[in-house]
């Protein structure tokens, strides 16, 4: 009889989950402290919550800072450690994007990139979105959805009633949209919070009923505001708060139930693969998964394969894809590892560079600098050149770490992979300029800047490619710009409104021409020699929107094209004629290295590495 009813109890415990509860929560998003006044913004917001004594707590679901600096990072904390209520936060693409720490110090800062409470019966749930210092579409971090699955398991009980929260809605503006709710339809979520859109507006994600919350930013008001979400009856109301009116607008409602999608046949749109079955002249040899993001190519030294992961780790794999050993460092790291002899180095946002044995993996030496560092290293001549995000570009010997020369007037950080060209090293930052150095000395050889006002519009993540004495760029300003190898000097600068070019573009073989790739999806060869922008080739393939800036790679007549959508196409040089297309992700290609004239290695940022080879 006992056992009978304590059963009973439980049944009712579980239907009734969180459904008798009522509170009331401040909704916060993109917030974009840095920006003109998104910290006074912010400010009048905090005063107001923490002047209203019916609210229990506080999330704001990212777009904290304008440009993910850490001096943003470190005031948009400040202001928010100034609530008197518990508050959770998560990052948006704003935050990790264009961020000199590669997302590393939101971590730090923050505390965590995700967050999970309990509150009065109900789970919330928040994980990062993206993109992660490579642009493309967004992307929950492998890292986030491993944590998903293990926090989601973890409940308390099944049927407790999930709210699920990301800056990006749910939809194909992520990538990997379906990876998050397909695991959250396991559970009982009720709700989907998210931000990006900077306006109020009622949603639905596979049946998830989806609220998107407006910018804290007043905008082009007088005062900016927030939503005041109220959890009463099993329902979920939605109210605009202007800080210091007491004026609330009711513009939204939601009923918060059990959709048992764990019982569902309906079936959704998820990405297809049906590429592959069209060319079976390629094949996958074998893949490795890691378990976080993959933000780098790879490096064949010694017959291994050297990576790169979030992690923040450095790990080799043999020639079949088993890893052989790692290295872990203390922060995300977003470079291609470079190697020579027996060393190996790469950079990490813990402020590191760090030079391991490529045979074990055992630390030879590391360098500290002053901020993280998410720039590529390269060696030559015996040393490491590679920038940070503190203002400097360094030089390093490789044998023993010590300081070779150091340039300290870098503006804004660098996260590209400079490019050595007669005498010269070549890099541009997050802050509009493009440096040409002295190999030897360090000493600035000449300076260019864009004149962009916006300094997202900064020719950082391009790696430059030179020839006939002529160093070449792209830019998220759709230029793209040839400059004097010796003076710096504009030789063609050119924006075509039907070639619009981005960060993606590489050196053919013969270096006679530049490959580029346009956000409309065509592959033009550009000239090298040519007085202004003249398009020499084009291929005959077409992609959809693309924004990947991942290197084109032109190796043995083929030329290699990356995606954001996880798919690597291959071209013949000659014909232009596509030779294969293989899918192996849905997230962005970041990076390509051929291996002989049959195999590929591919990299996807969300944490595959794959050996392709055509039959």
């Amino acid at each position: 009889m006992r056992y009978f009813a304590l059963c009973l109890l439980l049944c009712i415990a579980q239907f009734c989950f969180g459904q008798n509860e009522n509170f009331k929560f401040a909704f916060v998003s993109d917030t974009h402290v840095g920006g003109s006044t998104g910290a006074d913004d912010l400010m009048r917001t905090v005063k107001d919550i923490n002047a209203n004594p019916s609210l229990d707590f506080v999330v704001v679901t990212g777009d904290i800072t304008e440009f993910g600096s850490d001096d943003e990072l470190t005031l948009a904390k400040a202001i928010l450690d100034s609530l008197q209520k518990p508050w959770h936060v998560i990052p948006g693409n704003h935050d990790s994007n264009w961020s000199e720490s590669g997302s590393n110090s939101f971590k730090t800062i923050f505390g965590a990139e995700a967050f999970y409470f309990q509150h009065k019966g109900y789970a919330f749930l928040g994980t990062a979105s993206g993109p992660n210092m490579r642009m493309g579409p967004g992307q929950v971090p492998r890292e986030h959805l491993v944590w998903l699955d293990s926090t989601l398991s973890k409940l308390p009980d099944p049927k407790m009633p999930v709210i699920y929260l990301n800056h990006y809605p749910q939809d194909s503006a992520l990538n990997n949209w379906y990876d998050a709710l397909d695991r959250l339809k396991k559970n009982n979520v009720q709700l989907i919070l998210c931000g990006h859109g900077h306006s109020n507006k009622a949603l639905d994600f596979e049946k998830i009923p989806g609220v998107m919350g407006r910018s804290n930013l007043r905008a082009k008001e007088e005062i900016g505001g927030y939503n005041i979400v109220t959890i009463s009856n099993g329902k979920a109301s939605f109210e605009i708060k202007k800080p210091f009116s007491d004026s609330l607008t009711a513009w939204n409602e939601v009923t918060l139930t059990d959709h048992q999608f764990s019982k569902s046949t309906e079936t959704f749109p998820r990405p297809t693969y049906a590429v592959n079955d069209q060319f079976k002249n390629v094949e996958m040899l074998w893949y490795y998964q890691d378990n976080s993001d993959i933000g780098s190519g790879v490096t064949l030294h010694n017959k291994v394969i050297l990576c790169s992961d979030t992690k923040g780790v450095l790990f080799a794999l043999n020639k079949k894809g088993k890893k052989i050993w790692e290295y872990k460092t203390n922060g995300k790291i977003y470079a291609t590892p470079a190697a020579s002899g027996s060393s190996v180095v790469v950079t990490s946002s813990d402020k590191n560079v760090y030079c391991v044995d490529v045979k074990n993996g055992k630390l030879k030496w590391k360098f500290t600098t002053e901020k993280p560092i998410v720039a590529n290293p390269v060696i030559a001549d015996g040393k490491v050149f590679t920038g940070g995000s503190d203002g400097h570009f360094r030089a390093l010997d490789l044998e023993t770490g010590e300081l070779v020369w150091d340039f300290k007037d870098v503006k804004g950080f660098v996260v590209t992979k400079p490019l050595i060209y007669q005498g010269k090293i070549f890099f541009g930052c997050w802050a509009n300029d493009f440096y040409a150095l002295d190999l030897k000395t360090g000493a600035l050889a000449w300076k260019w800047n864009n004149g962009a006002a916006n300094r997202m519009f900064s020719p950082a993540a391009v790696y430059p490619v030179a020839s006939g004495n002529r160093v070449f760029i792209v830019a998220p300003d759709r230029y793209m710009t040839a400059l004097n190898v010796a003076t710096g000097e504009v030789v063609w600068r050119k924006q075509i409104p039907t070639v619009r070019v981005r960060e993606s573009i590489g050196l053919s073989s013969d270096s006679s021409l530049v490959f580029v790739k346009t956000m409309d999806g065509d592959i033009y060869g550009v000239s090298t020699k040519a007085d202004s922008m003249e398009l020499s080739w084009k291929a005959k393939l077409k992609l959809p929107y693309e924004i990947s800036p991942t290197a084109l790679v032109e190796t043995n007549n083929i030329l290699y094209v990356p995606s954001n959508s996880g798919m690597v196409c291959a071209i013949d040089r000659s014909s232009g004629e596509t030779i294969w297309k293989h899918k192996i992700s849905n997230a962005l290609i970041s990076g390509i290295t051929p291996v002989d004239k049959r195999t590929v290695l591919v990299t996807t940022m969300d944490g595959k590495i794959v050996m392709l080879q055509t039959r």
